[in-house]
This record gives C-alpha cells, structure tokens and sequence, in this order.
C-alpha cells in the first residue's frame, strides 16, 4: 500500500499562460489551418485545396472551434450558392510567431520514421512486381 498524499500547503497558481496559450492550438489540424489563413482570406474549398490531408469533417470541426476561441472570423459572402470566408482574428495573428517558431525547429529534426517508411515502399514494390 503507498503512502497518503499530502495536500500542498501553498495556493495553486493562477491559470498558467502557457497552458492557456496552447489551448488555443489544441485540436489536429488547427495550426495547419491557421496556417493557411495567414496569408489571406479564404474560402472552405480552398482550404482543402491548400491542406489536402484533411478531410472536411475535420475542417469544418477546426474552423468552427477556432471561431468560437477568437482565432477566426467568419464573413458570409453574398454569392448563390452562400458561400462564407474565414480571415484570422488579430489573436489569430499574434500565435502566428509560436506557429513559425515550431516550424524552423522541425525543419531542424531529422525526418522521424523515414527508414522504416522507405522500407515499407520497397516491401509494397516488390509485392506488387511479384
């Protein structure tokens, strides 16, 4: 049996920044979409146009959560068929510096599991060939 936990005698900390600030970029996907908005408005389709692994469910569910947390806005467009654009907020803009800063880091790594998915092709290849 271990031993009782002890309470802390201290006052916990308020909300820590850091936790709050990656709050806003939790979710798959949502620093790529924040991505792709900081150059421009766009459109849905031309999201999936510029992030082609992600399928729409997951788009819609990233464009909607980053609206509710201030990252995004949403402008209806007046065309037929209604069509809506998505431009960063300024908070949306101001973590685009931490997005940059974790990109220029993993260009640094090396490439994760790239021997093991060079193997793989090769495996796939000589099936296939067989």
């Amino acid at each position: 049996m271990g031993l009782p936990l002890r309470k802390s005698k201290i006052e916990p900390p308020p909300f820590c920044p850091l936790t709050r600030s990656l709050l806003l970029l939790r979710g798959a996907w949502a620093p790529n979409v924040i991505w792709a908005l900081s150059g421009e408005p766009r459109r849905f389709g031309e999201l999936r146009h510029d992030i082609p692994l992600i399928s729409a469910r997951v788009l819609s569910a990233r464009l909607r959560e980053l609206e509710v947390r201030g990252l995004v806005s949403r402008h209806l467009l007046n065309t037929s068929p209604p069509s809506a654009e998505y431009t960063l907020t300024e908070l949306g803009r101001e973590v685009m510096p931490a997005i940059k800063a974790l990109i220029a880091v993993g260009q640094k790594l090396p490439e994760v599991g790239e021997p093991e998915r060079k193997a793989a092709r090769r495996a796939t290849a000589v099936r296939i060939a067989a």
